[in-house]
């Protein structure tokens, strides 16, 4: 992919000022991709974290597998029923600096890896911006028991406060809210704080799900 066709996507997209015009926008280049290229994408975070025990790993790919091809099939079947049309609610006041950061983020690299990374953080704004979801999905597991979760309405994610210094995470963009520490939604972390610094950074640096 050309990184001056991604930074004119870019500016595009962060040109939007409603869910349904930014959804508009997104579903023609998402829908440039094929199914093949979300299987590509599940074969690179699953060797980016090759390293992760297996139980843990397997359920990590699984829940990050999932998430990104419900994502994708629902850019297609709102496209398809023209459901954006309707949708003319304003877009967070964040959305333009997120694709500012995306374009950044696309600036370098071959045109194969800006093609990848692009998709990435398309699926991850059409979540944020256009469904009102959190960029990890609900159910995501984190070192230490966290999950991502919906508790009356409102989605918690347990990094949404832990990923300074990484330039591409999506936290200062998501819906979700920090999960509390210690409180009814979940019993105190047991994981060590290098270990999920360490397991968070992985994952911003090599999928952006992040997400």
């Amino acid at each position: 992919m050309d990184h001056d066709q991604t930074a004119r996507d870019c500016a595009t997209l962060g040109a939007q000022t409603t869910r349904g015009g930014l959804g508009r926008a997104i579903a023609p280049i998402v829908l440039s991709y094929s199914p093949r290229d979300l299987q590509q994408m599940r074969r690179t975070f699953s060797d980016s974290i090759r390293d992760v025990a297996p139980g843990y790993r397997e359920r990590l790919v699984e829940t990050v597998s999932g998430h990104l091809n419900g994502t994708y099939q629902a850019v297609r079947r709102m496209h398809e029923l023209r459901n954006f049309d309707h949708m003319e609610e304003p877009l967070a006041p964040v959305a333009a600096g997120y694709w500012e950061m995306v374009a950044g983020q696309c600036a370098t690299g071959s045109g194969r890896q800006v093609r990848a990374r692009f998709l990435k953080f398309l699926l991850a704004g059409f979540c944020m911006f256009v469904q009102g979801l959190p960029g990890h999905p609900v159910g995501m597991p984190f070192p230490g028991g966290d999950r991502v979760s919906l508790v009356d309405g409102t989605y918690y994610c347990p990094v949404r406060q832990k990923a300074d210094g990484v330039d591409s995470a999506l936290c200062p963009f998501c819906p979700a809210l920090q999960t509390p520490e210690v409180g009814y939604l979940r019993p105190p972390v047991k994981g060590s704080e290098f270990r999920k610094q360490e397991f968070i950074r992985n994952t911003y640096e090599h999928h952006h799900f992040n997400g």
